[in-house]
């Protein structure tokens, strides 16, 4: 798992050694952001199953000015 765009991009993030859902893939977060990415001009992001952040890091690596981060 690593950030896909910005300044850090190709840094790795760890996740939990007891997290048992799978983490959102690479190829995954930059489709996401590219169909949604042209819609950021600043403001909020509420990222509501965090997990390891990465989709919140991109968020803000692309455009948002705060991300929220929530999970268990």
């Amino acid at each position: 798992m690593r950030v896909i765009s910005g300044e850090f991009r190709g840094r790795r993030l760890k996740s939990l050694a007891e997290d048992t859902n799978p983490p959102t893939t690479d190829k995954s977060k930059e489709s996401l952001f590219n169909i949604i990415g042209p819609y950021f001009d600043g403001g909020v992001c509420l990222d509501l199953f965090a997990g390891s952040g990465a989709l919140g890091i991109e968020a803000v690596l692309r455009g948002m000015d705060q991300v929220v981060l929530g999970g268990a």
